[in-house]
């Protein structure tokens, strides 16, 4: 939704019944498949490098969403140091150094869908899609006469359009 130069990020809980999805941008998305399908040929990459000189350890938590993204912060394991950073880099973090990444358990009854490993499509939720993908998919929604989904989106751009004034 929103172009071909997109992919969905889709995390399960443990028990693999559960799933949040987002949405990734291109360039995310060629980071993440590079570590995914070929992990040996970026040993020597930055990320790769910057996680090696980095001591301690370190996991990262899922607590919100805001305008469209999930709200992500990495602490060390003390919580004495931490920072907030964008979903998919916390994805990818996580496959480079293994950090747990974690989501807050009201957060992921609100946002998760039932996870089904063969299913044809996936579930967006509304509220983690930016302004252009929601005017982009409420227009597609017009054009298919999918007038209730149309409302749906309509209200979420007007209550976040109120929010930021």
């Amino acid at each position: 939704m929103g172009g071909e130069n997109l992919a969905v990020i889709m995390l399960t809980d443990e028990k693999r019944q559960r799933a949040i999805s987002s949405i990734c941008d291109e360039s995310m998305t060629r980071q993440i498949l590079l570590r995914v399908q070929s992990p040996g040929s970026c040993k020597n990459m930055l990320p790769e490098t910057l996680v090696e000189m980095l001591k301690g350890q370190y996991e990262m938590m899922i607590y919100g969403v805001h305008d469209g993204q999930y709200q992500v912060v990495l602490s060390d394991s003390e919580f004495e140091r931490s920072v907030r950073i964008r979903f998919s880099d916390a994805v990818l973090l996580s496959i480079i150094a293994h950090y747990p990444l974690y989501i807050e358990e009201t957060l992921m009854k609100r946002q998760c869908i039932p996870f089904d490993e063969k299913a044809k499509g996936i579930a967006i939720p509304i509220n983690t899609m930016d302004i252009p993908r929601l005017n982009i998919a409420m227009q597609k929604a017009i054009d298919e006469e999918n007038y209730e989904l149309a409302s749906k989106l309509r209200d979420e751009i007007n209550n976040r359009a109120n929010h930021t004034k």
